[in-house]
């Protein structure tokens, strides 16, 4: 094979391997979408929960969810229920140090702000869904 057959392969593959590699970087450096100011609300609210989840405080937990989330579920308040998750949560080993882990991650994850919705990039999900934010109540709340 000719040097310059090696030198087009090689170029033809990086050319491939470009768009990949450039996609770590750019998830790693936490490009954010949205207003400084949005960003800030988002990352302070999901900051908000995981401390009220580390408190085992279900109240807390539940001022930050959207109110279709809030509602009384089979005669148990949101607190209710949110107490209690908490406490079985807090019994598993680890869960704390996972929970500490989420919260400092929060401070560079990337936001994503799209109108009236958000998400923001953590390792886990806040609560087990998508980290997606709404703007309602006259500020972000978590949705799923």
């Amino acid at each position: 094979m000719s040097p310059r057959s090696i030198l087009t392969a090689l170029a033809c593959t990086a050319s491939l391997l470009a768009p990949a590699a450039l996609a770590l970087p750019a998830t790693a450096a936490a490009h954010s979408v949205g207003t400084p100011g949005q960003i800030a609300w988002v990352r302070s609210a999901a900051t908000r929960f995981v401390t009220a989840e580390l408190a085992g405080d279900g109240a807390s937990a539940c001022a930050i969810l959207n109110a279709p989330l809030r509602g009384t579920e089979h005669g148990r308040t949101c607190t209710q229920r949110w107490t209690a998750k908490l406490a079985k949560l807090l019994r598993e080993p680890g869960a704390r140090a996972s929970l500490r882990t989420q919260k400092r991650a929060i401070a560079a994850a990337a936001v994503l702000v799209h109108g009236n919705a958000a998400t923001i990039e953590l390792p886990a999900s806040l609560m087990g869904g998508s980290n997606r934010f709404v703007w309602s109540e006259n500020c972000w709340m978590l949705a799923s």
